[in-house]
């Protein structure tokens, strides 16, 4: 499947957009049906779903933060405090995994501005990644995600889509040897790169993959995810709502009925926990750039999670939507 820019962007309906138009739309839904975050009373104080890092045994809420596109902002923009807001309410939620990379633009900057405003950096789990060619450039690219995130250590380290994995990995290693990495990993977004990916997978040993993977791209059920579960590699999945692609063919659209029996509220928690329905998914990190989606994502991982029948009906209905 092609991709298409950066994660984050599409050509169809932003999440922001999508929302505004389903409120207006709302009379049109089903009974307990909601287009957008508004019916947030998902049992909020119900635990957030935790599953395992096969590694090590310690157990991570399976929603996470994605931060491509819309942390990439200045901040002295508007914006920047609602970004301050989500961080803190996705913490206070349950939440605690954070995925950012230099390559992000000014995301990991605009993470130490917020981990300085909130004081909660240790309580986030961090991953962050190598994207460059060359050892002495991996090293200095992690010296300054650390400077610009005020940190002195990462929970996750990853090797950014596959580029010179081998020497990144000594590195990513070297660090975890020293105490300044905790967990390794490798990372794509694109199909084309799945073969090469998948020998990696096979050759070394890692803790974490992360890999593209949604309702409309489930390329990665293939083999990829079946190669993790079996090698004992934690999971994390980017581009969750397909770069804006879900939400735009959903505009307007109601909610199926059963999706009452998955116990969901919106369709940001359908795409989500239909990705959670794959046991050997352990984090989505869908982008999350305003408190009401941090708590809307969150629900996702709070009631009923569907079972291999129910994903199949949810697939069906899908697929029959304009």
């Amino acid at each position: 499947m092609k991709k298409l820019g950066k994660a984050g962007q599409s050509g169809g309906m932003t999440r922001s957009q999508f929302l505004r138009l389903a409120a207006g739309a709302a009379g049109a839904c089903a009974a307990g049906a909601s287009l957008g975050p508004l019916s947030l009373a998902i049992a909020a104080d119900a635990p957030v779903l935790r599953r395992p890092i096969p590694s090590s045994g310690e157990m991570l809420p399976v929603i996470g933060v994605g931060t491509a596109v819309v942390y990439e902002i200045e901040t002295n923009d508007a914006k920047f405090p609602a970004l301050v807001e989500s961080i803190r309410t996705f913490l206070s939620n349950g939440g605690a995994l954070i995925d950012t990379s230099p390559t992000y633009g000014r995301a990991e900057k605009n993470l130490g501005e917020i981990f300085r405003r909130t004081g909660q950096r240790d309580k986030f789990f961090l991953a962050t990644k190598i994207s460059t060619t060359g050892e002495q450039s991996g090293v200095n690219s992690v010296a300054a995600s650390m400077r610009d995130m005020g940190t002195d250590r990462f929970d996750l380290l990853q090797v950014h889509n596959i580029r010179d994995t081998a020497v990144h990995l000594r590195t990513i290693r070297r660090l975890k040897d020293e105490g300044k990495v905790r967990y390794t990993g490798i990372t794509t977004s694109f199909d084309n790169a799945y073969e090469e990916y998948e020998r990696i997978m096979r050759r070394e040993k890692l803790d974490f993959i992360q890999i593209d993977y949604a309702l409309d791209n489930r390329n990665a059920e293939e083999r990829i995810l079946p190669l993790a579960r079996d090698l004992g590699m934690a999971v994390l999945i980017n581009l969750p709502f397909g770069r804006g692609r879900l939400f735009s063919k959903a505009r307007s659209q109601p909610l199926p009925p059963f999706a009452a029996d998955i116990d969901c509220t919106s369709w940001a928690q359908f795409f989500l926990k239909f990705l959670l329905a794959n046991p050997a998914v352990t984090v989505v990190i869908p982008g999350t750039d305003r408190p009401e989606f941090a708590i809307d994502n969150l629900n996702a991982a709070r009631g009923r999670i569907p079972d291999a029948k129910m994903r199949q009906q949810m697939i069906a209905y899908w697929d029959k939507l304009g």
